[in-house]
This record gives structure tokens, C-alpha cells and sequence, in this order.
């Protein structure tokens, strides 16, 4: 079918800026979204109602009038719950777990986690993508893309996992393309009818710090440093101007590999006292004097120790403080480098901020060249799923850059 709804040149330009402010919250009303855009209100009013015709939002023309509000209430304007949904998927050290999210980092369905994770990804890729399809058979959404999260750097342009250390993965699986062949596999289309979804891929953190950004803790943020402990390890990302900073070939912010002991544990990288092996899950439970065991996963078993003994139990205080000061020494080094003016914390991060924020921010300031690092916004991430979430986005960015990719021919 042809579309033949016609657009005023100069809104066709600002339908994907519009698409993003409506996606990211930052436009909730038409006013906003004329403001925002610098466009006068006529052509803010056709771009939002092109983004309806389309199914990705809904422009509420009667919205209700606040108390005490003068004046005509502007139109209300909001993502399309019943809209299209992109697929996301993460594998981690301790399973892989599926879901359909909706624009505005909404998660709409998802699959229960498994905690096997084969040695051989195209068995485990087939389970995540057989997860997702029975999702949208059962949900009856339209998928337009589909995002993966791995616990490796990827590399560009090739979509390799160069060093998925925490899984029994072979160096260097080209996952992407592994990842497109199960979605064709399991017939699911994209935008167009009968053509494959385009599956992406990339590192969970650095997709976890890309959600946060848009939708959680790094909101506003101009230059967004991460740093997050997965359920085995410890990764970084840096988010400039709303776009992942990745590198020349999709290897920067390594963070895990910064020596923060140089007579520390043994890391899986050939080096000593990596914060990868310094300041994980393992190592607190490790320095605890826990022996962990298979009822949870490890990133639990952390989190659990520190919400229930700590600050009671000198062992769990003595093994925190001392996972908080490599952490601390780990962020001053990063601040000192990168000079972000904001630094969040996920996974075990968070729960170690929370636990003793003052002293996490006394070793950030104590390890800065300048004195300044310590000035440093250090917050905790807010998303509960975020490199699910920053796996939907990875699939909805082509759409934010080009909202008439959905446009039906």
C-alpha cells in the first residue's frame, strides 16, 4: 500500500529530533516540542501528527486543565503504548533473558531468565531468539529490530566478541551475525514486510549506560561516565552528547583492566588486581569469607550480603570498605582521564555507594590530580534492566534517526 499523506518539507527534517525529545521525555506537550525544536507551531503540530499517523505516538488534543492554569492547555503528546516493539536480549555469566520494549525504553513483555548458558552461542542465541518470537506471537506486536547484550567488547565493524571472559564462549564469536541468522531462523520480519529484522549487538554496560542516559540517572548528562559491575566482572562506558563513545573499532572504556592493586588477585587478562577481579561480585564475597553457592547468582548473593549484614558484620564491613576504596581509586583515575560531569554506578556499584557514599566520594577526591574529581555527581543507575533496555535502544536508533523507515510501501 502506498502512503500518501503529505509533509511540509520543513517538518519531514525534524520528524526524527522529534521523534527523540517524545522517546526521551523530554517533550511531553506540543508546546515543548515547538520550543525544543526552534519550528513555529503549525509545523510541530504536522511533524507530531505524522509520528501519529505512523503508530509511534498519541496527541491528546483535549488534555485536562490544571488548577489554577490559564490560557489553552497544550496537546499532550506521548509514546504509543500500542505502538511497534523492537526485541532485546543479554546473555551474562549467568544466564540470558529476553523481552519486547516499546519506545520511551518502556518493557512491554518478557521471557523468563534461563541460567545455562552453553559453550556454544548459536545454541544459546537460538534459546534467546525462540524466547522473544513466542513473546510476539503471544503479545501479537509489531517488531521493527532487535538488540543484543554481551558481556565482551564487540568489535566494530565486524560484531565480534573479542574477550567474553566470564562466559565458555570462543574469542572472537562473531555474535551480530550469529545473532541475525537465528532471527532469520525464526522468521521474524522487520519494518518491511517479509524482510529480515536487523539485529544489532554490543556490550551490556555500554548499553546500560546508553539507557541510562536517555531514561534513568544519566538524564541530561552531557559527558556520561559508567562504571558497573556485571554478574561476573566490571565494564565502563562513556556517553558524549547522547551517543555511545565506543573508539576507532568499538573497544574503548575497557575500565575492568584498570589496575587498582598492582599485588592484587590474578585477572583472567594475564595482569594482577584488575578492577575486574577487584571490586566484582566474587570478590566481596570472597573477601567476606563467603563461599558462594548455586541457589542465586553471584551478582545476588553480593547484593544480598551487603543489604542484610552490612554494617553489623565486621567481615561484610571490612570486605565493602575495602571493595569501596579500589572502586574509589579506579573512578578518580577514569575523572582524572575522561573529565565527565557525571559518574553513575551499576550493579554491585550501586549497592556499594549506597552502602557507605561518604567514603566512596572521600577516596574519588583523594585519588584526583586537582582536587576536583571528588565534585563529581556519583550517583546510582535507576533502570532495574538497563542493558535490556540499552539493547532496545541499539534497535531503535535507526528509527529515531529516520521515523519514515516504518512508513509502509
Amino acid at each position: 500500500m502506498t502512503h500518501h499523506r503529505t509533509r511540509p518539507d520543513r517538518g519531514r527534517s525534524a520528524l526524527g529530533p522529534a521523534l527523540q525529545l517524545v522517546h526521551t521525555g523530554r517533550a511531553p506537550t506540543r508546546a515543548q516540542l515547538t520550543a525544543e525544536l526552534g519550528v513555529t507551531r503549525a509545523t510541530a503540530g504536522a511533524v507530531a501528527a505524522e509520528l501519529q499517523s505512523l503508530g509511534l505516538i498519541t496527541v491528546d488534543a483535549r488534555p485536562a486543565i490544571a488548577a489554577g492554569a490559564q490560557g489553552r492547555p497544550s496537546h499532550r503528546l506521548a509514546v504509543d503504548p500500542a505502538g511497534p516493539v523492537v526485541l532485546a536480549a543479554q546473555v551474562h555469566a549467568d544466564g540470558f533473558r529476553a523481552a519486547l520494549v516499546g519506545l520511551g525504553g518502556t518493557i512491554v513483555a518478557t521471557a523468563p531468565g534461563c541460567g545455562d548458558v552453553d559453550a556454544d552461542p548459536v545454541r544459546v542465541l537460538r534459546q534467546v531468539v525462540s524466547a522473544g518470537a513466542e513473546l510476539l506471537e503471544q503479545t501479537g506486536r509489531r517488531c521493527v529490530g532487535a538488540g543484543l547484550a554481551v558481556p565482551s567488547a564487540v568489535a566494530e565493524p565486524e560484531g565480534l566478541a573479542l574477550n567474553p571472559l566470564h562466559l565458555a564462549w570462543p574469542p572472537g564469536a562473531p555474535v551480530r551475525s550469529l545473532f541475525a541468522q537465528c532471527l532469520a531462523e525464526a522468521g521474524i520480519t522487520g519494518p518491511a514486510p517479509g524482510a529480515p529484522v536487523t539485529g544489532y549487538a554490543a556490550n551490556d554496560v555500554n548499553l546500560g549506560a546508553l539507557a541510562e542516559h536517555r531514561h534513568g540517572a544519566g538524564r541530561g548528562a552531557r559527558h556520561l561516565l559508567c562504571v558497573a559491575t556485571g554478574h561476573r566482572g566490571v565494564g565502563g562506558a562513556l556517553v558524549l552528547r547522547g551517543r555511545l563513545h565506543t573508539g576507532s573499532a568499538g573497544l574503548a572504556l575497557e575500565v575492568g583492566h584498570l589496575t587498582v592493586d598492582p599485588q592484587g588477585r590474578p585477572c583472567h587478562c594475564g595482569s594482577r588486581g584488575c578492577l575486574d577481579v577487584e571490586t566484582d561480585p566474587l570478590a566481596l564475597l570472597d573477601a567476606a569469607g563467603r563461599t558462594p553457592g548455586p541457589e542465586s547468582s553471584l551478582l545476588h548473593q553480593a547484593r544480598e550480603l551487603l543489604r542484610t549484614a552490612y554494617p553489623d558484620d565486621p567481615a561484610v564491613r571490612a570486605a565493602a570498605h575495602l571493595l569501596i576504596d579500589r572502586l574509589g581509586l579506579g573512578i578518580a583515575g577514569l575523572v582524572n582521564i575522561l573529565n565527565p560531569d557525571r559518574v553513575i554506578l551499576g550493579g554491585l556499584h550501586r549497592e556499594l555507594l549506597r552502602a557507605d557514599e561518604e567514603r566512596l566520594r572521600a577516596g574519588i577526591a583523594e585519588g584526583s590530580l586537582w582536587g576536583r574529581s571528588g565534585e563529581v555527581p556519583v550517583l546510582a543507575c535507576t533502570l532495574d534492566h538497563n542493558s535490556l533496555v540499552g539493547a532496545a535502544e541499539l534497535a531503535w536508533q535507526p528509527i529515531l534517526d529516520d521515523p519514515l523507515t516504518l512508513q509502509e510501501t
